[in-house]
């Protein structure tokens, strides 16, 4: 006979408990559990961007067409000279350094020095912010090209196919992350995270772990982009 003071899951109670337990503050292995599922998260997320750069592989090496040159396709002309992957350079150089002023975040989070965490936040955030404007840019001018997911003036169609899909999903993941950091850093200023409350867009309480959390997203960000810039700029 059931206990008449057990509550089943389709009950307000059960529904109550379920979401308390998932919002707690619990560990998993040893560390918080919203560091635990960012770890998760980001396992998928591996998954799919090894699909995409594996699939372009085998899509370049078994394509009978001649694959457009990056270094044509992606020069600027500067001064009168066409200089190859400028752009792409200055790109790849402002999402590295925003790794290390997501680090020094962390770093001062944990010290709790509120100002410094919400500067390195913003900062971070803006480095981000140009790249992908300067992403923008570059689509802007291949699509001007006459680049598009079905045909390139310079070779094989499939190249603006995976051109679109790769850059496009990763920077979707900047984009996202340039609106967590600005959250975090408004949760910063207001103190969320020293007083363990609820912040700005958010029920959740605010520890400094989750400026570390927040960082393991960013650093897996700029290392996907690493292997993005080996495998499509410069092979």
């Amino acid at each position: 006979m059931a206990n008449p003071g057990s509550q089943g899951p389709g009950s307000p109670e059960g529904v109550r408990g379920l979401v308390s337990d998932w919002s707690s503050d619990r560990r998993v292995f040893n560390v918080p559990w919203g560091k635990a599922m960012m770890w998760i998260f980001l396992l998928s997320d591996i998954f799919i961007f090894a699909c995409f750069l594996v699939g372009y592989m085998t899509m370049r090496m078994s394509t009978t067409d001649t694959w457009p040159d990056a270094s044509e396709v992606f020069a600027l002309h500067v001064g009168g000279q066409q200089v190859p992957l400028l752009l792409i350079a200055i790109m790849t150089f402002i999402l590295i350094s925003s790794s290390g002023t997501m680090a020094l975040a962390v770093k001062y989070g944990y010290e709790k020095n509120r100002r410094m965490t919400a500067v390195l936040l913003i900062l971070t955030a803006l480095l981000g912010a140009s790249f992908v404007g300067m992403q923008a840019f570059e689509w802007t001018k291949l699509i001007e090209e006459g680049v598009r997911p079905w045909g390139n003036p310079w070779g094989t169609a499939q190249f603006g196919a995976a051109f679109f899909l790769i850059t496009g999903f990763h920077g979707t993941h900047v984009s996202f992350g340039v609106l967590f950091l600005v959250i975090m850093a408004v949760k910063v200023v207001r103190g969320a995270l020293d007083d363990q409350r609820p912040g700005f867009l958010t029920g959740r309480k605010g520890r400094y772990e989750m400026v570390e959390t927040l960082g393991l997203y960013w650093h897996f960000v700029d290392l996907v982009w690493v292997f993005i810039f080996a495998f499509f700029y410069l092979w």
